[in-house]
């Protein structure tokens, strides 16, 4: 555990906290963190999550935004429901392009876990594109990339990063429960 790893972790955990309150703050705090795991990732040869983390910087700007003036009368964003067709869809192309990914870090890379590296990654991204929308089922998907994440990070030593996760499965649990009762009651 270096103070790379406890920083990163400090932020993202206050951001994630904050997106389960349904808090605008969660994006600025998000970059923080993000910015500091895209260096310890680096570090630890998890290329695909170096990659997640340059994405979730630019899209938390565009989040940070859509929340703010995203609606139809340039309103805050309200929580809705994904598009079942889309889901479908979305959860498909993500299984091929995490299967893509893995196979492009197997034969271009010394990655580590390259196919467990690329769930997180691609499922991330998911999660996070639904997150920006402030779609309900962004939580389904943060669920699975926690629950994949924390053996991975443990393998590689990152006991304090796994030990986040898992506060970040329990957080996305609850997450899940309080963004269905702010819809229903929207």
């Amino acid at each position: 555990m270096n103070p790379l790893e406890i920083s990163a972790n400090v932020f993202n955990l206050i951001s994630v906290f904050l997106a389960n309150r349904n808090s605008i703050h969660t994006w600025w705090t998000g970059i923080a963190g993000t910015v500091l795991f895209a260096f310890l990732f680096y570090e630890v040869k998890l290329y695909a999550d170096v990659t997640l983390q340059i994405f979730f910087v630019l899209t938390s700007i565009y989040g940070w935004r859509n929340w703010l003036l995203g609606g139809d009368q340039k309103q805050e964003l309200t929580i809705t429901r994904a598009n079942p067709i889309q889901l479908i869809f979305f959860v498909a192309a993500s299984c091929a392009i995490t299967f893509g990914y893995g196979y492009l870090l197997v034969r271009l890379t010394d990655a580590s876990y390259p196919f467990v590296d690329s769930i997180v990654l691609v499922f991330s991204v998911l999660a996070q594109l639904l997150l920006m929308q402030r779609k309900l089922e962004t939580w389904i998907f943060w669920i699975l990339v926690d629950a994949v994440a924390i053996p991975l990070f443990a393998s590689k030593e990152l006991y304090l990063t796994a030990a986040i996760y898992s506060a970040f499965l329990v957080n996305a649990v609850f997450g899940l429960f309080n963004w269905i009762k702010i819809y229903r009651t929207q």
